[in-house]
């Protein structure tokens, strides 16, 4: 019978020093762990072309962090704070907005910056979590000008220019994220050129991570979460690369859960692209992805439930203890993992 999982089985204790606050010098040097077999094997990420074979084919997601932390006020003079959670057409947005009353909607809001944001409403199918706005500029010039890296919430300094170079893939290539495919952080131009060397293939696809990534799961039965929806694409020439893959029987390698996401959305519902709200627990049956690159994630999160369910519970939960035990860094700056699917 299989087991039915609750929110405290994917609770574990975290020392807050494992939290990284900072990358690694280099990209590839942070440490990974060899999850692939029955005990763990302690690596440094540069070592993962080696442990994959010729005729692989490896996915990346292509997005790119958006500058989306942006500041301002109201007429009142009362200090605010918005985090566009995605572009729509005619200059509308739509984002979080931290203050402490909320206007009403008609609002002009005063930007950093010198532009100006209309609160429109509430945007749908949210929770009342998220609201429209109208810029009086391109939002993507307005953020790329004005804006702030949009650290994680546990990342407890203001972004800096590293934060700006390394809280972004080196392929980083199609604006829209507001968190980073973090598992593809620690690819350098060096690691992708051994993985070429080698014979391993490479595609993408691209999936806009959104805020929801860090929203807390809050229902002890997972049944009742809902989950936040965020917008994908597998282009025709990966799914042609997956294609030649399964012909030639190779694996496919999945660098982050945002590309698992992905992956597995269009599976189910041959959509190459839309919004995919996909939510996956132990039990999930996995389609495209046989091996995965992923960082360590937050406690009761959304991805804790997504790796157990890729490499099963009991494995997951004793690597994240061996992890503790070793002083791996957690989290978006942290070190990796790599997994076989159970």
């Amino acid at each position: 019978m299989q087991r039915t999982f609750t929110l405290g089985d994917f609770d574990f204790a975290l020392p807050p020093d494992l939290i990284a606050q900072h990358p690694a010098p280099e990209r590839s040097g942070s440490r990974l762990l060899d999850g692939t077999g029955d005990a763990p094997v302690d690596r440094i990420f540069r070592d993962l072309p080696l442990l994959l074979q010729p005729g692989d084919l490896v996915v990346f997601n292509d997005t790119k962090v958006v500058k989306a932390r942006l500041f301002g006020e109201k007429p009142t003079g009362g200090k605010l704070e918005l985090l566009v959670e995605r572009v729509l057409r005619d200059h509308e947005v739509v984002a979080h907005m931290k203050v402490s009353k909320k206007p009403p909607p008609g609002t002009v809001l005063r930007m950093d910056g010198g532009f100006t944001a209309t609160l429109l409403g509430r945007w749908p199918d949210a929770d009342g979590a998220l609201f429209r706005f109208r810029f009086d500029a391109d939002p993507y010039t307005v953020m790329e000008q004005h804006g702030h890296v949009p650290l994680p919430p546990y990342i407890e300094h203001a972004d800096t220019a590293q934060d700006e170079q390394r809280y972004q893939t080196v392929f980083a290539k199609n604006p829209g994220a507001v968190a980073a495919p973090t598992a593809a952080l620690h690819f350098d131009e060096g690691v992708l050129a051994a993985l070429e060397a080698r014979g391993i293939e490479r595609a993408s696809v691209t999936l806009h991570v959104g805020a929801g990534t860090f929203q807390p799961v809050k229902t002890e039965n997972l049944a009742e979460h809902r989950m936040h929806s965020e917008w994908y694409e597998v282009p025709r020439g990966t799914q042609d690369a997956i294609a030649r893959l399964r012909e030639r029987g190779g694996r496919l390698v999945a660098v982050g859960t945002t590309t698992v996401r992905t992956l597995e959305s269009w599976s189910l519902t041959g959509q190459a692209s839309g919004d995919t709200s996909i939510f996956i627990t132990p039990g999930f049956v996995f389609r495209e992805v046989d091996l995965l690159v992923t960082n360590f994630h937050l406690p009761k999160s959304t991805l804790m439930m997504l790796v157990s369910a890729f490499a099963g519970y009991e494995h997951v939960m004793d690597l994240y203890a061996h992890a503790v035990r070793e002083h791996y860094r957690f989290f978006s700056y942290g070190d990796a993992m790599l997994l076989q699917r159970c």
